[in-house]
């Protein structure tokens, strides 16, 4: 039975892929910053008979110590191996960057990009000395287009794919694969988790709540069944040799097209469009 640590699993991506893995034979160490959440996921695959795949591990991404803990507990109950890893815990803080504190700046690097350095980290040796593995990374479409009011998401998901990037060459030569999963819009509960910044006082109230209004249009207009994203990962894990990039969903796969082949500033006054946004200087 293949073995795979999956972080961020009480919700989201995270428990589909869960859900979905310990369906096709996989043995999941399922992990969430609080296990007080994971009643839901627990009674959803005991009533699927799955229970017995999958042990919760409580890992915070964003806490060394916690970490070290959690990869402890999983090497225990695998006789130290591992297959693969799924990098999924993600956080967003919405608004722009003059309103934003330092702690949510912070919050979102630490969790979107920092806390995927460090358990990648300490997993590489167990990777190293099989000689085989492979890093999953929950990415975005986010990571080939700047949006409004989302720099700091789009910040950590562009730092994690050219780390990602760099990381394939140097662990090449050990058999681990590095694998980038990218969607666009789906309903995962990170879209009403969001926090968003719009202070009452704000230079830029007026074009926020035009932004909130564009936003929550596009998302329940274009997003879909998470478990698409799931089945991508599930493709990724088992296939010989997997792609290093796939694209889920047609905005991401649209924002990868176009990125490269149209200028910078068209792309943005589409998007400013499209949202509902003014136009002033255009």
């Amino acid at each position: 039975m293949p073995t795979v640590l999956i972080t961020g699993t009480s919700t989201g991506f995270g428990r589909v892929t869960t859900e979905l893995l310990a369906a096709r034979g996989w043995r999941v160490f399922a992990t969430m910053r609080d296990l007080a959440r994971k009643d839901s996921l627990e009674r959803a695959l005991r009533n699927a008979g799955l229970s017995e795949r999958v042990s919760f591990v409580q890992l915070d991404v964003t806490d060394p110590a916690s970490i070290e803990a959690a990869v402890a507990a999983v090497l225990s109950e695998t006789g130290n191996t591992l297959d693969a890893v799924v990098n999924n815990a993600g956080v967003a803080v919405a608004g722009v960057l003059e309103d934003l504190s330092d702690a949510d700046i912070r919050h979102v690097m630490e969790t979107n990009f920092f806390g995927v350095l460090e358990l990648t980290r300490a997993l590489l040796p167990v990777f190293r000395e099989q000689r085989r593995g492979r890093i999953v990374l929950l990415s975005s479409q986010a990571a080939f287009a700047g949006q409004p009011g989302n720099s700091m998401y789009c910040a950590s998901k562009w730092a994690l794919e050219g780390w990602a990037e760099s990381l394939a060459y140097e662990v090449d030569p050990f058999n681990i694969d590095v694998v980038l999963i990218e969607p666009g819009p789906y309903r995962t509960e990170i879209w009403n988790s969001t926090k968003w910044v719009v202070p009452s006082n704000s230079a830029y109230l007026s074009w926020l709540k035009l932004l909130r209004q564009g936003a929550n249009r596009h998302q329940a207009n274009t997003s879909r069944d998470p478990k698409e994203v799931a089945l991508v990962v599930a493709k990724a894990l088992e296939a010989k040799r997997p792609r290093f990039r796939y694209q889920v969903g047609f905005f991401s796969r649209l924002d990868y097209f176009l990125r490269g082949k149209m200028p910078t500033r068209l792309i943005r006054r589409g998007t400013t469009r499209y949202l509902g946004l003014p136009l002033a200087r255009w």
